[in-house]
Order: structure tokens, then sequence, then C-alpha cells
């Protein structure tokens, strides 16, 4: 017996320096891990462990959020790593009040569509996939390694983490953990994507009236990486709009706008320079 409870004690200690108090895992990491599915039974019937939704399981601490949910899935699973982006990302980096408050959402990006039971969790949430391949060719989400680099027990970076271009780590909670997000450079790319169906012109104009400090030299690279038409014609129209001092950086030369006239706005007016239509009112809100 003795025996047996010193195993149980070694067991726990070991979780408790492999999984920090609040993040998730799910059942084939614990098993991996070498807690058998009845070792993980017993954990919850004695509360060492919680269940938020079927074959999930995190050391009990407070209520749980959907940072910690993305940041389990960028450290610990590993399984999709997907970078927090577009609207989400622009608003935690201090943009929210160029944005139209909309129902809660979060937007998420990777290559691979991250598990399903993240979209099931008992979070006042609701996760957005994109497939970041779509967008970018070279600059995948999936490259993004950080917070493999981090020691949860002290709460320190093992060294520099490697990002891909126009990604960020923000330090979230008590424990400052890492969580990926897009580069307002990049975000505001995730976003022109989003045009017209989920945000709007207008909107979006704002927002490019208060993009005063973008890199050039970042939004170079992920220009040319680029791989939808439609955004980067849009980010040259918006950009041409507002005229900031980075926009005189940009080498539009560089970046393929492929050929043809592109129709955004229905019944609109078209841009001569972008050729693309947009809104006649567009103007009249300014």
């Amino acid at each position: 017996m003795q025996s047996m409870a010193k195993q149980t004690r070694g067991k726990l200690n070991q979780l408790e320096q492999s999984l920090p108090e609040g993040l998730l895992v799910d059942s084939a990491w614990l098993t991996r891990h070498g807690y058998s599915r009845s070792l993980q039974t017993q954990y919850v019937a004695a509360r060492w462990l919680e269940q938020p939704t079927r074959g999930v399981y995190r050391r009990p601490r407070g209520t749980l959020s959907w940072q910690q949910a993305v940041i389990s899935l960028q450290t610990v699973v590993g399984s999709s790593r997907p970078v927090v982006g577009g609207r989400t990302a622009l608003e935690l980096q201090g943009f929210e009040h160029y944005l139209a408050q909309k129902p809660n959402e979060v937007h998420l990006y990777a290559a691979r569509r991250p598990p399903s039971w993240l979209f099931k969790l008992p979070i006042n949430v609701r996760f957005v996939f994109h497939n970041d391949r779509t967008l970018f060719a070279t600059h995948a989400t999936s490259d993004a390694d950080a917070t493999r680099n981090w020691d949860f027990a002290t709460g320190q970076a093992l060294r520099e983490p490697k990002l891909g271009e126009g990604l960020v780590v923000l330090p979230w909670g008590q424990w400052d953990w890492p969580l990926i997000v897009s580069a307002p450079e990049r975000a505001v790319l995730e976003l022109l994507n989003e045009l017209p169906v989920r945000e709007t012109f207008h909107q979006v104009d704002k927002l490019f009236e208060g993009l005063t400090n973008l890199s050039p030299r970042r939004l170079m690279a992920l220009l040319v990486d680029c791989r939808s038409v439609k955004v980067k014609r849009l980010f040259f129209f918006f950009a041409a709009r507002h005229s900031h001092a980075w926009f005189k950086r940009i080498d539009r030369a560089k970046v393929d706008l492929g050929t043809g006239k592109r129709m955004l706005a229905k019944g609109g007016r078209l841009d001569p320079a972008t050729q693309i239509t947009v809104p006649e009112d567009l103007d009249a809100v300014r």
C-alpha cells in the first residue's frame, strides 16, 4: 500500500510539472504521458483533474477562459497551434476603439483545424477558424514554436522565441503565459480578407485611420507573401486614402496585384488605382 501511495504521488508530481494549473490537455495527451484511462477517471473522481468537456482535462484553477484554451493548444497539446489573428488580434493590441463591437468571437488562424473539443468548451465565446494557408504562402502559423521554449515552472522564456513573419507573443494572465497573436500588420491583412462579408468598408476605413505606426518592412514581407489579390488591392486602396508615413516606404511594384477588375461593392464606384469597386458613400462618412 505504501508503494502504491508513493507511485500515485510520483505520478501526480509529474503531472504538476508538465501541466500548469488551468491549462487543458486531451485524453490522448494524458495517455501518451503514462496516465491510463482508468487513472484519468480516478483523478477526476478525486478532483485532482476536472473535465470541462468530454475527453478534455485540466488541473483546476478558477474559471476557464478562452486564452487558457488557446495557450494550451499553442504550448502543451501541440496538435494544432492556432494563432489569434484578425479582428481579435487587433482588439488585443489596442485597436478595439476603431472596431465596432461584435458578439464574442475569437478568430484563430492555422494550417490545420483545431481539435473539435475546442468548440465544445463551456466558454462564453465562439471560436472562428481560418485556414491561413489560403492567405499566406510561406509564413504559416504551424512554424510558430515560440511557446515550446517556455518554462511554466518559472514563467520565463528558455530562449528567444523564433516566430513566423508577422507574429508576436503577448504575455497573458498572472504568470504572463505566452499567447501567440498576429502583429497589427498581419492582423489587418487577415481582417481585409473578411471584407465585404463579415466586415464593412466603413469599419475598415476607420481602422486604417488609426494605423499610424505600422512597420513597412514587416508589411512588405507579408504583402509579397500574401496569396489574395483582393486583400492586397484593398490594402493599397485604404493605405493610399490615409497616406500614413509608413506608406511611402511600401514598394507597390514588388507586390503582385493580378489583372482585371474586381467587384467588391455592388453598385459602387470603380477605384482606378486598384481596379476594385468601393461604396459610393465611403467619403461621406469620413
